[in-house]
């Protein structure tokens, strides 16, 4: 079933415009609608599949998160990539946060970044609902759950990161305030989330693979991760550049804008998309594919 939001998930204003129809090309081939709220100028999906009829929408072969594949070229190019953001993301954890206690990675799909982080000493616990990226996950034996409210409630973090699952979540300042009392007051939370501000979400416009309708829920922008964070009582320290997420992400737009395209032909076409996207965000504000903010609690 569907669900009709009346207020603007961030802000809850009741001024909001259709701002786009975007298909889902993954699965369903069905339309959603993005509204743009009036007043802080979030984008959501609107109407949206409910928490019980979500799960539906996930259940493709090809959905890589929930997988462990390398059948076709869009796995095996993620699957490179991912090698090399592990590394980048321990370095990330480890740089602004010294002390190498307890890790929470909520949405940690398969555990490849829980397992890199165990072994560069971190205790580290796991989120992930999906059954089957959850059973991949324990293969590594490591601790996951299927839901944050399986922790021990006065277990806290010293560090939690959210890699590309914000946008996901239903109840979104719920949901983040949960997050927030899980945190350590001298922890850091690292949220990474895709950013409609883009030069090649603004060049795929419906196409642009990081809509991603309906498992996308909300499309932020660094204005509207700014708003989170601050009624949540969060501070942004630092934002960081998530540079091959504009290369994987125009690979995935150029096959939903152009379908038939041979994968010689869409492949280049996204190098050549996702080095301008990089290039163009230098001098724009930092205004990346994806962007990771680095908070702290006030």
């Amino acid at each position: 079933m569907k669900k009709r939001l009346t207020k603007c998930p961030l802000c809850k204003s009741g001024l909001f415009l259709n701002h786009m129809d975007v298909l889902d090309y993954s699965i369903s081939k069905e339309k959603f609608v993005l509204c743009k709220c009036s007043n802080c100028t979030f984008v959501f999906t609107n109407p949206r599949p409910d928490i019980e009829s979500i799960g539906k929408y996930y259940e493709f072969e090809d959905y890589i998160s929930h997988q462990d594949k390398s059948n076709n070229l869009i796995n095996r190019v993620y699957k490179v990539v991912r090698n090399i953001t592990l590394r980048k993301k321990i370095n990330w954890i480890n740089n602004f946060q010294s002390n190498k206690g307890r890790l929470l990675d909520i949405g940690c799909g398969t555990g490849y970044f829980l397992n890199a982080a165990k072994k560069n000493g971190w205790i580290t616990t796991g989120i992930e609902p999906n059954e089957n990226a959850r059973s991949i996950a324990k293969s590594f034996n490591i601790d996951i759950h299927a839901d944050l409210d399986e922790l021990h409630k006065d277990e806290k973090y010293d560090a939690i990161t959210m890699f590309h699952v914000l946008e996901h979540v239903h109840s979104l300042r719920k949901s983040t305030k949960k997050i927030k009392s899980k945190l350590k007051n001298t922890g850091t939370l690292f949220i990474a989330v895709p950013n409609i501000d883009s030069w090649d979400s603004k060049y795929y416009k419906q196409f642009w693979a990081a809509l991603d309708v309906p498992r996308h829920l909300y499309h932020f922008d660094q204005s509207t991760v700014q708003k989170l964070a601050e009624e949540m009582g969060l501070t942004i320290v630092e934002i960081k550049p998530m540079v091959f997420d504009s290369y994987y992400v125009s690979i995935l737009s150029e096959k939903n804008k152009n379908p038939d395209q041979s994968n010689i032909k869409t492949l280049w076409k996204a190098l050549i998309n996702g080095y301008k996207s990089n290039r163009w965000a230098k001098s724009n504000n930092n205004n990346y594919s994806s962007i990771l903010y680095i908070l702290k609690k006030k």
